[in-house]
């Protein structure tokens, strides 16, 4: 059942396929944070509770969690390049649209907008990359993917917050508006290398007569919907309150807890590059995905329980987020073996789209933990959902496994 790659490509054409995939990526990871990072602009300029502001965030990641359970079977019929080409269209019209909004309502179409155009980008990316890039290459591929999206993170508070406090908020989402329109350039003259393979009908009726639906039925799919998940909401506890969690915890600056968060950042993106090699050189990814996050699980409860020295957060932090990178290119590796063929943007959209709803949950959830005076909560939670997660991977590796045994 596992995905094969028709026409592998030289080392060049590879790591063009790959790059041109990271580049949209990154700008769609850039895009999460554009709202986010100028809510104290916003705020008083539409006289806005934070409520209110939060809503923004959650109207885009629901649009685009349900968009992209829809999108990926648009990428299996459609094909890949033209929906990420519309994808990254649609992010560049959302700025422009929020650029020019004189209403709350208006920030609220262009959030939406934004929304619609993220949702695209798993089904489309993985589903390039799989076709498009040579077994042997593809856990590089995976790793040079994850760490384009953190390269996306780290890079729109600083570019959104620095032009808006030279100019004005809606001169940085004006400038914001420039990345998709010239990303989406690059990707257009560069769109040999990015031609999709023609839609596997043949595929899709040996999946028992059930046609594009058929995948559902499959158990692995939602192990891997519930694995995103949990793994999601750890990660919005981690984004939304690891900060101001550790000063509350250990009593240290802002400025050390906020370089805390950086390091968990930049060793996530390491942990995915070491992560690239011990997935090309595996068949048990979730094994691999399983020690990587009881490792860090491990980290998280040693942290959240606060008996060691406040200057320890900075690397505890960096070692939860490198052991978290390290299982990001297996975990991406495991989706591919569970997915049927001809069937990769359906799965790669309905199992990402756990990541969105993740993403929704898991600040409610932890902010009710802070709410309540207990920031050690947060980590403690943020192991409890990686254990619960490692359960999900090790459910998808047997059964994926067990179809490699029976066909064999």
């Amino acid at each position: 059942m596992q995905n094969t790659t028709i026409g592998a490509g030289t080392l060049r054409q590879d790591a063009r396929v790959i790059g041109l995939v990271g580049l949209a990526h990154g700008t769609s990871h850039f895009y999460h944070l554009i709202l986010a990072a100028l809510f104290p602009w916003l705020k008083p300029a539409f006289g806005l509770s934070y409520a209110q502001l939060g809503l923004l965030m959650t109207v885009f990641f629901v649009v685009s969690g349900v968009g992209q359970a829809l999108a990926g079977f648009v990428v299996d019929r459609v094909g890949a390049r033209r929906v990420l080409f519309f994808g990254m269209a649609m992010l560049g019209v959302s700025a422009l649209v929020l650029s020019a909004a004189d209403s709350y309502m208006a920030l609220m179409a262009g959030a939406l907008l934004a929304g619609v155009g993220n949702s695209i980008f798993h089904p489309a990316d993985y589903t390039l990359l799989n076709q498009r890039v040579s077994p042997a290459r593809l856990a590089h591929g995976f790793s040079v993917h994850g760490i384009s999206g953190n390269l996306g993170w780290a890079a729109s508070p600083l570019f959104m917050t620095t032009v808006a406090a030279l100019a004005s908020w809606r001169t940085a989402l004006a400038c914001a508006a420039v990345l998709p329109f010239a990303v989406l350039a690059i990707l257009y003259f560069n769109r040999h290398a990015l031609r999709p393979n023609p839609p596997d009908h043949a595929a899709a009726q040996q999946q028992g007569g059930a046609g594009t639906l058929a995948f559902l039925r499959l158990p692995s799919v939602w192990m891997c919907f519930a694995f995103f998940f949990l793994t999601a909401v750890a990660l919005g506890g981690i984004q939304a309150f690891s900060t101001i969690g550790l000063e509350q915890l250990y009593g240290i600056s802002r400025e050390l807890a906020t370089s805390s968060y950086t390091a968990y950042m930049l060793a996530s993106a390491g942990g995915m590059v070491v992560g690239g090699f011990l997935g090309a050189g595996s068949m048990q990814h979730d094994r691999t995905i399983a020690i990587a996050f009881a490792l860090a699980a491990a980290m998280a409860l040693l942290l959240g329980a606060a008996v060691v020295p406040g200057w320890l957060a900075l690397p505890l932090m960096a070692a939860i987020g490198f052991f978290s990178g390290v299982a990001g290119p297996s975990r991406d590796l495991m989706i591919r073996a569970a997915a049927p063929k001809g069937a990769t943007g359906r799965v790669y959209g309905v199992v990402y789209s756990g990541l969105d709803t993740g993403l929704s949950v898991g600040p409610v959830l932890f902010g009710a933990a802070m709410d309540a005076g207990h920031p050690g909560w947060v980590f403690a939670g943020v192991a409890l959902f990686q254990a619960l997660a490692i359960g999900t991977a090790v459910g998808v590796g047997g059964s994926t496994r067990a179809v490699r045994l029976k066909n064999a």
